[in-house]
């Protein structure tokens, strides 16, 4: 997997969000912009879905956590600011209470936030 494409796909899916996320659902460009956020999302899981979903094994297998792992693009944040609401929640015997994991760009990456809002990034694309 080459870490500047992954990257590169990851931004334009961040961007796409933040872009959809500031759209009303009646301004006539939100259907239009939708779509092409699922399209982009779909490329990705094809694309990067494979290694990510092995990395993600790994980091939950570290976090010795059972939560589900889903598709790489379940993890996205919303925007390109992070916010403690990004991410996916899971579960995790190696901290208390519930913790977020999101893929990060700049680089791609997988953090994990605490409830106490502490970040420790997991995985890093190389």
């Amino acid at each position: 997997m080459n870490a500047a494409d992954l990257n590169a796909a990851l931004l334009a899916l961040v961007e796409k969000k933040a872009v959809l996320q500031d759209l009303s659902y009646d301004d006539a460009r939100y259907d239009d912009v939708e779509e092409a956020l699922h399209d982009l999302e779909d490329d990705f899981n094809d694309d990067y879905g494979p290694d990510l979903e092995a990395a993600l094994e790994k980091v939950h297998t570290e976090l010795k956590s059972d939560t589900d792992v889903l598709l790489p693009t379940a993890y996205l944040p919303a925007g390109p600011t992070p916010h403690t609401e990004d991410g996916v929640w899971i579960d995790s015997e190696k901290y208390p209470g519930r913790v977020r994991l999101v893929l990060r760009p700049n680089p791609a990456r997988f953090v994990l936030t605490t409830s106490k809002g502490a970040e420790h990034e997991l995985w890093k694309a190389g």
